[in-house]
């Protein structure tokens, strides 16, 4: 921009809202996790209820996927691999970018308690998408380290005997099926609280759209 002293000056730097929140890599990985949990969820139901953990608990079928236990079996192992692999790309690009330690850390209990008391009393500020609150940080560590159990569990079922060690820090056979449902079942709950938050905060999916 010219002055009238005929000194120039380099335009003003772009505002907060308007930084980069999301890398494309970030943005990319996010969705197809996204894409192969549920994919996984909604066929692992129409699996469950072929053989069911707990007797009294059956997923309606309007809800599963995959039409009958072999198709389920297809969409779910398929999901599997894009699950796996993809997983690996997103934490090995977090880890390396230093991502998980910036977004996530530090953590304290103290924290969460602070900031659960304000979301349950409709107080806390999303200001700044830049950064996460506490109650998110832990939300989104839980979810990592669940997707994690669902997999190490679902090999213990899958290739029980390949995997004997996994197979029996699960507790048996038997005990990784249960692990598996509640792992599961933690996953259903995380989706059902993050689809809330996204619908409360929609600036929240528009960021990881866009990236800003």
């Amino acid at each position: 921009m010219e002055t009238t002293t005929g000194q120039t000056h380099a335009s003003p730097p772009l505002a907060s809202g308007t930084r980069a929140i999301h890398p494309l890599w970030l943005r990319i990985t996010h969705w197809l996790n996204a894409l192969a949990a549920l994919l996984m969820m909604f066929s692992g139901w129409r699996i469950y209820d072929a053989s069911p953990v707990f007797p009294g608990i059956v997923i309606p079928t309007s809800i599963t996927l995959g039409g009958w236990l072999g198709g389920a079996l297809q969409w779910h192992f398929a999901a599997m691999w894009l699950l796996v692999f993809n997983g690996i790309v997103y934490l090995a690009l977090n880890l390396a970018s230093r991502r998980m330690f910036t977004r996530f850390f530090p953590l304290s209990p103290r924290a969460i308690l602070v900031d659960l008391r304000a979301a349950l009393a409709g107080h806390l500020s999303h200001a700044d998408p830049h950064h996460y609150n506490a109650v998110q940080k832990l939300a989104y560590l839980v979810a990592i380290a669940d997707l994690i159990v669902l997999v190490l569990s679902g090999l213990a079922i899958w290739k029980s005997v390949q995997f004997p060690l996994l197979r029996d820090l699960m507790g048996g056979y038997d005990n990784a099926r249960v692990v598996h449902f509640c792992a599961m079942s933690l996953l259903a709950a995380f989706v059902v609280v993050h689809v809330t938050m996204v619908a409360l905060v929609p600036r929240s999916l528009l960021t990881m759209l866009r990236g800003h």
